[in-house]
């Protein structure tokens, strides 16, 4: 037998008999087929009649095969070498193992395409035996496992060579450079630990990745990058390749290769799909080695608007509201990673005007706006934010931002600028909002200063979202009523995890914020020493929205879950 033996069934015969699609889908499908001549499953996924999970489903299910992710499994190197590549992105398959001396099983995203089966047997005499993925997952994992593992060879056996491979590598781009080097077109011949970095880069912006780690264990390195706030274990590399591939990316950023141990920072501009990446990169020394952290920033991106940030129309026009004014402090707070910086962007988009003079002080510039004077803050010769704020008032600004406050020196000229006819915007690290007062009293800010000088304070973070192609419908208990204040028996939805979120259930995240707006009552009581609480219970009688209720909100809504309301979130 050449290979599993698939019945012959038409495809819109077997969704309909898995009841996934409707006579009224499959025949307007089957219409536009005609025009456009797509294979039906494209059609009806391209139409938003199905996803791609609920295909491969009703596709293992109906013709008794098994379904198989990507996320969970790692194919055999030996497997991969027996079909070149371009032949498994041709057929759209991956092979995933080799059973014995005669077969190889495969991932299939249409397992009745008999054609690519025979080509198969055909290039591997083999027996094909059939697992049911995703078109998506299959994709992702020829760029994971072909190119990636692929290179990780190649630069093993290089690194054998010669040693210093690597730093012979052509092609490098410095921080210095203008012009991005494009990781999609890699020249056949370049060095192997070239194409291992190229790869790893390319694979992270494909994942949507806002991290990378590359960190040395015991017995070999480990990459990981972080999605959706949570990190994966993607790559492991061989311990005896850690050095050229620090080498490399020290080399494209701008650092010194010689120097381990002390952390660096660098920069690298690159390309994918047309696509520019800012990186950000971070050394620090282990006594296993170096670990290095790169930061991704999609230079690319239109401005994500307010709204699709997450936030409330009634939080909208509260922070609208607030900067409208020509002078004082709109403060954003919150931790690390709280998506802070792309609020102030935001905001910085809304407020972008020719008639304006706005100028920015940041820690690293993130992002690049046309028509702001962006500074980049470099403590190394002295420029901090105290000294380039009292640099740029000479510079006749309407607007300022300051990328954090973080000492007392920033927050004194920071309320002082703000008094002096200046819109400010900037963050600070506390809680929630009415702890950001007594934060920059304890700075030595003066309370009849900030009471004048402070608009708005903004707390926020983020939950990761509900995977919208997963998510489960459930009804709150008792115990979860006493938990979130939800009423027992409401409909909420709960994370299961598919292909399309890495098994994790959450796909995406979205803010959750708390808008304190400053009025004349709580100038006052800011100025006489009101405690926290009570600023929070005057500001929540007057239409403050607190973290929690602001979690529960999108609870309710089906956009995140219990779970993480309750631990992002404390008890208002």
């Amino acid at each position: 037998m050449a290979h599993q033996q698939i019945k012959i069934i038409r495809l819109g015969e077997l969704l309909l008999n898995a009841g996934v699609i409707s006579q009224e889908n499959l025949k307007a499908a089957l219409a536009e087929q005609k025009v456009s001549h797509l294979r039906l499953g494209e059609i009806l996924i391209k139409e938003g009649y199905l996803t791609e999970n609920h295909l491969a489903e009703a596709l293992a299910q109906q013709l008794d095969l098994q379904q198989v992710s990507m996320v969970k499994m790692r194919p055999q190197q030996e497997a991969l070498a027996l079909v070149p590549e371009n032949v498994a992105a041709r057929l759209n398959i991956l092979p995933l193992e080799l059973v014995g001396d005669d077969k190889i099983v495969i991932a299939m995203a249409d397992p009745m395409d008999t054609y690519a089966v025979d080509e198969l047997y055909l290039l591997t005499n083999r027996e094909i035996e059939i697992r049911v993925a995703t078109s998506t997952d299959i994709h992702k994992a020829l760029v994971n496992y072909y190119r990636v593992q692929t290179s990780v060879h190649d630069a093993m056996a290089d690194v054998m060579k010669q040693e210093q491979a690597v730093q012979s590598a052509p092609n490098i781009v410095t921080v210095s450079q203008t012009t991005a080097q494009d990781v999609t077109n890699i020249a056949a011949d370049a060095a192997p630990v070239v194409r291992l970095v190229n790869s790893i880069l390319e694979q992270a912006v494909r994942e949507k990745a806002s991290d990378i780690h590359i960190e040395p264990t015991e017995s070999m390195t480990r990459v990981r990058f972080r999605i959706d706030g949570t990190l994966f274990s993607n790559i492991e590399i061989p311990s005896n390749l850690h050095l050229p591939l620090i080498a490399r990316i020290k080399i494209l950023s701008g650092m010194d290769i010689a120097e381990k141990r002390r952390p660096q920072d660098g920069r690298i501009l690159i390309k994918v799909a047309g696509s520019r990446i800012d990186l950000r990169v971070s050394t620090l020394p282990s006594i296993l080695g170096e670990k290095v952290v790169l930061r991704l920033l999609d230079q690319s991106n239109d401005r994500i608007g307010m709204e699709r940030l997450g936030f409330s129309d009634v939080q909208q026009e509260m922070l609208r509201e607030a900067i409208r004014a020509s002078n004082g402090i709109v403060l954003v707070t919150g931790p690390t990673g709280s998506g802070k910086s792309t609020t102030l962007y935001s905001l910085l988009e809304i407020l972008n005007d020719p008639s304006k003079n706005i100028i920015t002080l940041e820690a690293p510039v993130e992002f690049t706006i046309a028509g702001l004077t962006q500074i980049q803050i470099n403590e190394r010769i002295g420029l901090t934010f105290g000294s380039a704020l009292r640099s740029i008032l000479r510079q006749d600004p309407d607007i300022i931002m300051v990328g954090e406050i973080r000492d007392t020196e920033t927050a004194h000229l920071a309320v002082r600028v703000a008094l002096t006819g200046h819109l400010v915007l900037s963050t600070l690290h506390t809680n929630d909002a009415p702890t950001a007062i007594n934060r920059l009293v304890d700075m030595g800010v003066p309370r009849f200063l900030l009471a004048s000088s402070l608009r708005a304070v903004l707390a926020q973070r983020l939950v990761r979202s509900l995977c919208p192609h997963c998510r489960e419908r459930l009804f709150v208990n008792a115990a979860m009523e006493a938990e979130t204040g939800i009423p027992e028996g409401t409909a909420v939805y709960g994370p299961k995890g598919c292909p399309e979120c890495r098994f994790t259930g959450y796909k995406g995240r979205t803010v959750i914020a708390e808008v304190m707006m400053i009025d004349n009552t709580l100038r006052a009581m800011i100025n006489d020493g009101a405690s926290e609480q009570e600023l929070r219970d005057y500001a929540r009688r007057f239409g403050m929205i607190t973290l929690r209720e602001d979690a529960r909100r999108k609870v309710e809504e089906g956009v995140t879950s219990i779970d993480e309301m309750l631990f992002t979130t404390i008890i208002d």
